[in-house]
């Protein structure tokens, strides 16, 4: 069987599409079969008993072969629910059988897409850094002493290695983004609704986005385009604009901070320097401005009382074995007793406030440009002080949500010690494609490692998506 490690969308799809029925099924198997029951990526590998169930489904379908993701692997994070699979959220004591898919997983299924495992995560989707599961800390696909970045570890850290060609995460505060920099990859963050969220496991449910981990941009914009469909189940689903808005012409405006927050890093510095003037040379306008509206917003997340719509998906269990969850994670969702109703109403009208301030500030740009993290922490770090490491992470993520953004992150190079780096372009709600359109001006023109399979791409080919 030819390798298939490190093959994306298109090269899963035609190779299946090319293929009989045993084959294109043996060649999922093969694929699966190298995943090692120790992995920390994963909590739960598809058997083949499993995998044969999801093939004859497919086969099912009339004209599959027609399917845009016919036979293609993908990796769900386990806060998604998969028929067939528990979903633990990385807490064991919460683990449950769902007894029916998740939207987002019925509507890749009926595209042809085969789940193959369940990924890890910082546990109950509450951290940037990857480490906070009783599954294992999950490393960047580059180096095992550096973080993976969280929540959606394993989703970014399979994809980074080529052991599936897309994966789902999820994104409240930064966990669809941080880990793409970790990992070498694209991070695709919706606009706030435009997947479903039934049968996810939730965050913030007013705030929790599903996203996207691939290795270019068109396999990014193939998911969104078949993922992106209203669901009435979902009260925050919305609908899309009968037109997308497929580029902010041949100039955007975007702010950047007047002053970059790097903490104790030193080699993502050059790295961001060296990126901005490939937006300049890519006709992007770029104006230094002040972020501290969106600083003050992002603080909100964790310093306010939203940490109470965490507690409402774990109650039972804090309240009754409070040990079975990560020290971390079981600290910052307590906070929420500290809060009364009218904190949050206090809270929500200095958000709305902040948010209008940043609508009202930056409103002759298209959007914003940011590092997608300040820093490259390594495990230990992390560990030895979990909070004030994880809470760093978030300085360019955590307002996006809350101000209903649209974001997506893409890779910027490599630093000294071997770590990718990367920024994010961030643009008003239902502006997916148009920031599609800006990273594919910066990333077409030169080749570059795709995650860390040791392809590269092919320049002026693979990133071209309009």
């Amino acid at each position: 069987m030819v390798e298939t490690i490190g093959w994306n969308i298109s090269q899963w799809l035609a190779a299946q599409r090319a293929s009989s029925s045993e084959e294109g099924l043996a060649r999922i198997v093969a694929q699966v079969a190298t995943f090692k029951p120790d992995d920390v990526a994963f909590i739960s590998i598809a058997t083949p008993e499993f995998l044969k169930a999801q093939w004859d489904q497919l086969q099912a379908i009339p004209n599959a072969k027609d399917l845009p993701l016919y036979g293609v692997p993908f990796a769900p994070k386990d806060n998604i629910d998969v028929v067939g699979m528990p979903t633990t959220v990385a807490c064991p004591a919460f683990k449950y059988e769902p007894t029916k898919d998740a939207t987002i997983i019925q509507i890749l299924k009926a595209a042809g897409a085969i789940p193959i495992c369940k990924t890890n995560l910082d546990q109950f989707a509450t951290g940037l850094v990857g480490t906070r599961s009783p599954y294992g800390a999950v490393p960047s696909a580059f180096n095992s002493e550096y973080c993976s970045g969280g929540s959606s570890s394993g989703s970014s850290n399979s994809v980074g290695r080529g052991l599936a060609p897309f994966s789902l995460g999820t994104d409240t505060a930064g966990s669809g983004r941080v880990p793409a920099m970790h990992n070498n990859l694209i991070g695709l963050k919706p606009s706030r609704g435009a997947f479903s969220a039934t049968g996810v496991v939730p965050a913030c449910r007013e705030l929790d986005c599903v996203s996207v981990f691939a290795q270019t941009l068109p396999d990014a914009k193939l998911i969104f385009d078949i993922c992106a469909k209203y669901d009435a189940v979902d009260s925050y689903s919305c609908r899309l604009p009968e037109t997308m808005l497929p580029t902010f012409g041949p100039k955007p405006k975007l702010a950047i901070p007047d002053t970059v927050k790097w903490f104790v890093d030193t080699e993502n510095a050059p790295l961001w320097a060296a990126e901005l003037e490939k937006f300049k040379t890519a006709g992007v306008e770029l104006v230094p401005s002040d972020f501290s509206p969106m600083y003050k917003l992002g603080s909100c997340l964790y310093e306010g009382p939203w940490v109470a719509e965490r507690y409402t998906v774990v109650r039972k269990l804090i309240e009754s074995d409070p040990d079975a969850m990560d020290p971390s994670v079981r600290t910052i969702i307590q906070q929420a007793s500290k809060f009364s109703a009218a904190d949050q109403f206090d809270w929500e009208h200095y958000r709305r406030d902040l948010v209008r301030e940043i609508e009202t500030k930056f409103a002759e740009f298209d959007g914003f440009l940011v590092p997608t993290a300040p820093l490259s922490p390594k495990i230990k770090d992390v560990q030895a002080d979990p909070i004030k490491l994880n809470a760093l992470q978030g300085t360019y993520t955590n307002f996006v949500n809350f101000a209903d953004l649209a974001a997506l992150a893409i890779p910027a190079g490599f630093r000294e010690d071997g770590m990718p780096f990367g920024v994010t372009i961030v643009g008003r709600k239902h502006t997916d494609y148009a920031l599609l359109d800006i990273a594919q001006k910066i990333l077409t023109p030169e080749s570059r490692l795709l995650g860390n399979t040791g392809i590269m791409s092919v320049s002026n080919v693979s990133d071209v998506v309009f």
